[in-house]
């Protein structure tokens, strides 16, 4: 085994938070061969997982932020503050370009994409386990020029609701509908839309799509 492995505390405990089963259920297969001794917890919603931690020690978690099509970044700061010790990886299929440094600055301690190999999984879960944290070169680019007081990205300087808001119209979601989605007023929806395409220095939705790099 892997001197690194080898560290790892044998009572490794898991928890699997996605919607679909069978991605949870390759990610247990993996794990169980190369952590014999993990024991591995699953949730296919917030509460359940909400409810796991609470009643079980967990040393890692690894998250599908979006579960039905709802985004919860709020869980993150719910998980830690629950169990402060817990390491959150995020197992997404956005791109880390747009959506990484987002959750990270919201309490992810990694980001690992859904079309990630077998080792970088592992990889990624052993990083966090051994490091405290599993970062792309490019987030540990983002994270350092937060340090220094560089700007980052526009994507990156939305706030999590301009954010929320952006991703609905680039989606095709009219201000109507996002209103009804999110419980608020339709003056808000506008608000929101105008400081979004403020900042991304954008002046309609097809050229804030682009930046999204939607097709």
């Amino acid at each position: 085994m892997n001197k690194k492995l080898e560290s790892i505390n044998d009572k490794l405990t898991i928890l699997l938070v996605d919607d679909h089963f069978i991605v949870r259920k390759g990610i247990e297969l993996i794990l169980n061969v190369t952590f014999p001794n993990v024991v591995i917890y699953h949730a296919e919603n917030y509460d359940d997982a909400t409810e796991l931690i609470n009643s079980v020690a967990i040393d890692v978690v690894v998250l599908d932020i979006i579960i039905n099509g709802i985004e919860n970044i709020k869980i993150m700061k719910d998980i830690k503050a629950i169990q402060k010790a817990t390491k959150i990886l995020i197992f997404s299929c956005h791109e880390e370009e747009n959506y990484g440094m987002r959750y990270v600055k919201n309490g992810a301690d990694g980001y690992l994409h859904k079309y990630c190999s077998e080792e970088k999984l592992v990889e990624a879960i052993t990083e966090v386990l051994l490091k405290g944290s599993y970062y792309s070169d490019e987030i540990r680019m983002k994270l350092n020029k937060i340090k220094r007081k560089q700007v980052l990205s526009p994507i990156d300087t939305l706030s999590n609701r301009e954010f929320e808001i952006a991703k609905m119209l680039v989606n095709g979601s009219g201000n109507l509908e996002i209103a009804n989605k999110l419980k608020i007023q339709m003056s808000t929806v506008s608000t929101f839309k105008s400081r979004v395409f403020e900042k991304l220095s954008v002046n309609n939705v097809v050229a804030l799509s682009t930046l999204f790099n939607y097709e």
